[in-house]
Formats: structure tokens, C-alpha cells, sequence
């Protein structure tokens, strides 16, 4: 399917959790290392970090782009 598309804050997208497959959105687009919910994570403009929060339980994780499916509109 070629590359992906590029992901905007307020995206919906789908990941997958131990419990299955999740929706939410997209709440922050991180490009400079940092530390999120006790792990470290490395982030640059060519290859961000999403936090995205769950549409279900409300909580927040930390994802590479490769990790997320954006749904569309």
C-alpha cells in the first residue's frame, strides 16, 4: 500500500493492546526525546512519537507511526 499517511493531532487511529485491537486519538505528536509514563523514548521530526489516548479507558501510551492505523474519516 505505498507509505503511510502522515497522522495530525486529533487523528483517530487504532493500535493493538495485550487486551486486542483499541481505537482513540491522536492527543500529542512528540519529535524530541523524552520520558512518558517511566520509559524513555527517542523522537526526531523524521521520526516522531504519537501519544495517543484511548477512546474506551481514557489512558494514554506512546507509539511509533508503524504502530498506528489511522481510520479514516
Amino acid at each position: 500500500m505505498g507509505e503511510r499517511a502522515e497522522l495530525h493531532t486529533g487523528d483517530r487511529v487504532s493500535w493493538v493492546t495485550p487486551q486486542g485491537r483499541t481505537r482513540g486519538e491522536v492527543t500529542d505528536i512528540r519529535t524530541t526525546d523524552f520520558t512518558f509514563a517511566g520509559q524513555r523514548f527517542t523522537a526526531s521530526s523524521e521520526d516522531p512519537t504519537f501519544i495517543v489516548a484511548s477512546e474506551k479507558s481514557g489512558s494514554e501510551a506512546a507509539h511509533k507511526r508503524k504502530a498506528l492505523r489511522k481510520i479514516p474519516d
